[in-house]
């Protein structure tokens, strides 16, 4: 399948308070800047993101065909929004899965869902089962594609001999580097399956984090792009685009100058000097 080299992450949707026009814009506007695709979870905004979404497209109905809608299942949530769910859980079955693709394909106003992932990995998942109602899913037309997010190597590798997943939407930045060393970006690169980034600049942890961390970090990156011409946003996303295992940065904000930052980092290249900088000032410590 393919994915925008950017995706725009719709997580803060409700708390944004737009109305629908301005969804249209904030929609149309990305799309323009070329991040056609656009990252849900059934329980974003208590269960309110998908159909806000999903109004400005019904609105609008000329932008589905735009656009690639990726969206996330298998996290229950309680309160009033889902009034039958009794326990905070995981739930990966064939049942679950399937009200929830109905669930997000009414609140999205759409006919397929371009992308499902299993949202965080469940001890109760049975990858027969899981496997099974996905191809019973793509063959009806509902999904075209599938994946999980937050999955460990081995977690990815049983469902992956059940049934071929596209990516593993996980953590990353430059304060959060556990992808690149605990094997989830190798078995990526080996799999030519690449994966999706959350939290591209550590929720913002990139920018006002008191720790050693992000001050080193901060330094580093201020120097670095003070030379490049570029800013600390541009220069983070560019650190992740640089990884042979081609990930997919999520840009989750309200502003399309953010939008316009991250996608500046496709223009840059960092030599493995600066890059190494930079993974060092993260760690505290240059390479063994």
């Amino acid at each position: 399948m393919k994915l925008s080299p950017l995706v725009a992450g719709a997580w803060r949707l409700a708390e944004w308070a737009f109305n629908v026009d301005q969804r249209i814009s904030w929609i149309e506007g990305n799309i323009e800047r070329g991040l056609t695709s656009f990252d849900h979870a059934d329980i974003y905004g208590g269960y309110q993101v998908e159909a806000l979404f999903g109004e400005a497209l019904a609105k609008s109905p000329g932008l589905r065909g735009q656009m690639q809608l990726v969206t996330k299942c298998g996290i229950k949530l309680t309160g009033p929004a889902r009034p039958a769910h009794e326990t905070h859980c995981y739930d990966t079955s064939a049942a679950h899965i399937t009200t929830s693709v109905e669930n997000s394909l009414r609140a999205l106003h759409t006919d397929r869902i371009d992308l499902l992932l299993i949202h965080r990995p469940d001890a109760l998942m049975d990858a027969d089962e899981v496997a099974a109602t996905f191809e019973r899913l793509r063959r009806d037309g509902k999904v075209l594609h599938f994946g999980v997010s937050n999955c460990t190597v081995q977690q990815y590798e049983l469902l992956n001999s059940r049934i071929r997943l596209e990516t593993n939407q996980v953590e990353c930045s430059p304060l959060q580097l556990a992808p690149i060393h605990d094997g989830t970006f190798d078995q990526a690169q080996r799999l030519r399956a690449r994966p999706m980034i959350w939290s591209p600049l550590a929720g913002g942890q990139l920018f006002n984090a008191d720790t050693q961390a992000a001050h080193r970090v901060r330094w580093a990156v201020g120097e670095i792009g003070a030379r490049l011409g570029v800013s600390t946003t541009t220069l983070a996303i560019a650190w992740l685009l640089r990884l042979p295992c081609q990930p997919i940065p999520v840009i989750g904000s309200r502003r399309l100058s953010a939008s316009d930052e991250a996608v500046a980092a496709l223009n840059v290249k960092l030599s493995p000097d600066d890059w190494y900088r930079i993974w060092s000032a993260s760690t505290g410590h240059d390479v063994p």
